[in-house]
């Protein structure tokens, strides 16, 4: 999947399980599927089904669209691309939404969303396809950060976990009816029609939702207050974290000395930016909130980029159609929600730190067990189990992220550091990608043409070497996890 990548970084995963305190007054019977909050409830919760939707089905449709498109070397930009921009626009979007309501950065970012389809379903290259993909993560940054804010603003406090358990199970259905609606479409219809075909289906939320953000959280929190400016550095160093990350990218995939020029360019952007958007001590896991923030980078990128190129390995390596690569994913949704579940019970709170070092663990031998099926003897099944655990792993720790930014951000800094959490989360996803990318192209990975069946001349070390160096980085984060609690 992608993100935005729910698991990527395509970010509803951020607000899985997240615990909040009980209301001080008497509970209203009102929910959030009453007369008041209905309309509102359905239209939102659709936006991020839509996306959760999109984020498994072109996961699965992806291998046939870089084929067709002679576009295998770069089949990792299609990827980081929607992360790369979707850090920027997140930065933007709460600035946007904090001074002028988070109304105008939804409708742009679902806007932007839809014409990011279209643009990839009707590419005639890869790099017109990556473009679309770009435009579909600054859609994507905009949206998730802006129904943040209509979270906060139009529901009362009492309310907000019934909403967020929405948003959180709008992804269980995606996850299993997303890989076979899309390989059935890319088979008898094929890849374009995955892309161009769920813009339509974004009329329906927009119609429903919008009118009701008008009504109960547009303009200003507080109106009577001046309008501040934007903060140009925030914003400046949002750039050029997505311009930096872009660079690297680029470097990586050419091979080349020359590229040793937007490497130093990116390095050269991405830290200052870094240390001026996440907390001090992030990178060295200091630990309390930098480790925190540092775990959601390492799980969410270690994963997300292995992910990535599963439907590809069992497309091209072991012969599966579209459809059935992609289910072997479809379980990951369930284990994802159950690990959840898991982690929110009371009674595992005062082991949460070993919990999530035993999951950490087990999402490291879920990715160094998917490659085995690059040997023709092992059952490609083996991906889908191993897939599964993976995601238990995967449910534990992102939402035990979420939990303990909460409770270790003073209640004046929970916005920052909540934005420092979703910029680890998209900035892993991007230059883990860029690395599992460029070591994919440099053995060979990209020597399949859209003339070739489904047995491919590439070798198998090609993704070999993108799931190992990810196990290694995900069993990194069993450490990291470990310090996540302050002394």
């Amino acid at each position: 999947m992608t993100a935005l990548e729910p698991r990527d970084a395509d970010v509803p995963r951020l607000i899985e399980d997240i615990d909040a305190p009980a209301p001080a007054g008497p509970v209203l019977p009102d929910g959030i599927l009453g007369r008041t909050y209905r309309a509102l409830s359905i239209g939102i919760v659709s936006v991020v089904f839509l996306i959760a939707f999109e984020a498994t089905a072109v996961g699965t449709a992806m291998p046939v669209a870089a084929r067709e498109l002679h576009g295998i070397p770069m089949y990792a930009y299609a990827f980081s691309a929607y992360f790369t921009t979707s850090l920027f626009a997140m930065v933007l979007s709460g600035q946007w939404a904090d001074r002028r309501g988070p109304l105008a950065p939804l409708a742009t970012g679902i806007s932007a969303f839809a014409a990011g389809l279209l643009l990839s379903g009707t590419a005639g290259s890869m790099w017109m396809f990556v473009a679309g993909r770009a435009v579909q993560g600054l859609g994507g940054g905009l949206v998730i950060v802006a129904l943040y804010v209509v979270i906060s603003r139009a529901y009362p406090e009492h309310l907000r976990p019934a909403i967020l358990a929405a948003f959180a199970a709008s992804w269980v259905i995606p996850s299993v009816v997303g890989p076979l609606a899309a390989g059935s479409v890319t088979e008898h219809l094929g890849w374009r029609w995955v892309f161009v075909g769920i813009p339509v289906l974004i009329v329906f939320p927009l119609a429903l939702a919008l009118p009701e953000i008008r009504r109960m959280a547009s303009g200003p929190a507080d109106p009577e207050a001046p309008v501040e400016a934007y903060d140009r550095r925030r914003i400046a160093l949002a750039l050029g974290i997505s311009l930096g990350a872009g660079l690297l990218q680029y470097a990586g995939q050419e091979r080349n000395w020359l590229s040793l020029l937007p490497a130093a360019a990116g390095a050269a952007l991405l830290v200052p930016a870094i240390r001026g958007l996440l907390p001090h001590g992030t990178w060295r896991a200091a630990r309390g909130l930098p480790a925190v923030v540092l775990l959601r980078g390492v799980a969410a990128g270690s994963f997300i980029a292995a992910e990535s190129f599963v439907p590809l390995m069992l497309v091209t390596q072991r012969g599966m159609s579209p459809t059935l690569a992609g289910l072997s994913l479809a379980a990951g949704g369930g284990t994802w929600a159950l690990g959840s579940y898991v982690q929110s019970r009371p009674r595992l709170e005062p082991h949460r730190e070993p919990l999530m070092v035993g999951a950490m663990v087990l999402v490291a031998l879920s990715i160094a067990a998917a490659p085995a099926v690059l040997i023709t003897s092992v059952p490609v099944w083996t991906v889908a189990v191993a897939w599964a655990f993976g995601c238990f792993g995967m449910g534990v720790v992102i939402a035990s992220t979420s939990v303990l930014l909460l409770k270790l951000s003073a209640p004046e800094e929970a916005g920052a550091n909540s934005a420092a959490l979703q910029i680890s989360d998209g900035l892993s996803n991007v230059l883990l990608l860029a690395a599992g990318g460029a070591a994919f192209a440099a053995l060979g990975g990209g020597t399949m043409d859209a003339t070739e069946s489904a047995a491919t001349t590439s070798h198998p070390a090609a993704f070999a070497v993108v799931f190992f160096p990810m196990a290694a980085v995900a069993l990194a984060g069993a450490w990291v996890a470990a310090r996540v609690r302050e002394r």
